[in-house]
């Protein structure tokens, strides 16, 4: 079950907030900025401290997934640097399919709309409908 997915600008910015189960708590606006800031910082500091020479010869990406006791966090970054994070029970493995198509329906709905600012939080009813309807799939 997918609790919660986040979406953090190329600068660390949270554009994007939405708890899908009453199974985590809920966050303040406060909290989740922190959360963002944090885990952007963390997640730089990974990819620098990787070791070097890997097997692919492919840069390290940084973290892709958090374990915790309760939950899992899966992230996917884009090339352009933004990150998708997910918040899901123990038994999801793996999340780059689920946040790969939530990168597409980030693109879809907020970066093809003329409306939107580039690094602005993403208001589109459209993508919130869209995003219900892949987080209830899985």
């Amino acid at each position: 079950m997918i609790h919660s997915v986040f979406i953090i600008n190329r600068s660390g910015g949270l554009i994007y907030n939405k708890n899908y189960s009453t199974h985590i708590a809920q966050l303040s606006s406060n909290e989740a900025l922190i959360f963002a800031g944090t885990f952007h910082g963390i997640h730089a500091l990974a990819s620098r401290i990787a070791p070097t020479g890997n097997a692919t010869g492919a840069k390290d990406t940084g973290i892709q997934t958090i374990d915790t006791m309760n939950f899992r966090l899966h992230c996917f970054q884009t090339p352009t640097g933004i990150k998708f994070i997910a918040a899901t029970d123990l038994l999801h493995t793996t999340l780059t399919d689920v946040l790969t198509k939530v990168y597409e329906l980030y693109c879809d709905y907020a970066l093809k709309s003329p409306f939107y600012n580039l690094e602005m939080p993403v208001r589109s009813d459209l993508f919130d409908a869209s995003m219900l309807h892949l987080v209830q799939q899985y």
